[in-house]
């Protein structure tokens, strides 16, 4: 089988600079598993690692969308196994780094997007019940019928509770029993399967720091140039976190002050998502750095060495 490194963990936990390092070690080129830094101008928003800064290590999906473009799990999946194959031709090993959990699950297990019929009317019904009544009454109409995936879904993540409420109706089958029977598909790969951990206390901390370093750094212009662009609020490239809620700030829906609170609380919320998320995977090896003083060289030569023992 193919050799395959993941390299994840929630938000603000450092995955970049690691595998940066990782790559530089082992030979590899990076695959970027965030569901933002696919659009080009979402750059200090998505944390995205500039140019100039890789250290000359191939980087593979980054800047190929335009912010106006869909993008899903199944598009990642797709150029995923394209750039993974891409590196194998070249000679390196491949490095998954990111965030999002799903997009991780999509590549290493090969996930199944089964193709449905979409029913125009019945998500027209759903986009006036947003419309009318809000996010909320959406997000209660799944938990009634799948309470598992309205759990793992953010009240306020209007598209992936209408993907979850669309397969039921075209399925008849809940979309968790879905996401439990692929997880049980094993992997194509070789691989290893790391996370980075750290008390939650240091990391919300590390994730306000960050979000204020990001104002600093301009986000605000950020999201003003990308709305006179003509983003609007319900693409997918402006639900990201510190998007959505600096395009509602532009739209007078609360000051500026009031937006930041809420991207630093909104973020250490996925945060905690995404360890949950990541405490169900399989065959995770477990990266706390409190063990290694939060020394980055000593957790560097943990991660090649268990990463050589699929190349050696």
């Amino acid at each position: 089988m193919e050799p395959l490194i993941i390299l994840t963990g929630p938000t603000a936990a450092g995955k970049t600079s690691l595998s940066l390092s990782l790559a530089e070690t082992i030979g590899g080129s990076i695959v970027s598993a965030d569901s933002m830094q696919v659009y080009r101008g979402l750059d200090i928003g998505s944390a995205k690692i500039s140019e100039k800064d890789r250290r000359g290590i191939p980087h593979y999906l980054i800047d190929i969308l335009d912010p106006k473009e869909p993008f899903h799990a199944g598009l990642f999946q797709k150029y995923a196994k394209d750039a993974v194959c891409d590196i194998r031709r070249n000679g390196r090993i491949p490095i998954v780094a990111g965030g999002t959990g799903f997009y991780i699950q999509a590549l290493l297990y090969d996930i199944d997007f089964t193709d449905t019929v979409p029913d125009k009317a019945y998500r027209e019904t759903l986009d006036r019940i947003v419309q009318e009544e809000g996010p909320r009454k959406l997000h209660e109409m799944l938990a009634d019928i799948d309470p598992e995936s309205a759990a793992s879904i953010h009240p306020n993540n209007v598209r992936k509770t209408i993907r979850a409420l669309e397969f039921y109706k075209e399925t008849g089958n809940r979309f968790s029993d879905h996401n439990k029977e692929e997880r049980m598909r094993t992997s194509p790969y070789d691989f290893r399967y790391f996370v980075l951990f750290e008390p939650l206390d240091i990391l919300y901390r590390r994730i306000d720091e960050r979000v204020d370093e990001m104002m600093d750094e301009g986000l605000a212009e950020e999201v003003r140039k990308l709305r006179e662009y003509g983003c609007t609020k319900e693409m997918t490239s402006m639900q990201g976190l510190g998007y959505k809620e600096l395009f509602m700030w532009l739209d007078g829906d609360f000051t500026i002050e009031e937006a930041v609170r809420l991207i630093k609380r909104n973020t250490r919320h996925y945060a905690k998502r995404q360890m949950t998320w990541f405490r169900r995977e399989r065959d995770v090896i477990w990266i706390d750095k409190s063990k290694y003083g939060y020394n980055s060289e000593n957790i560097l030569h943990v991660l090649s060495d268990k990463s050589k023992e699929l190349i050696s």
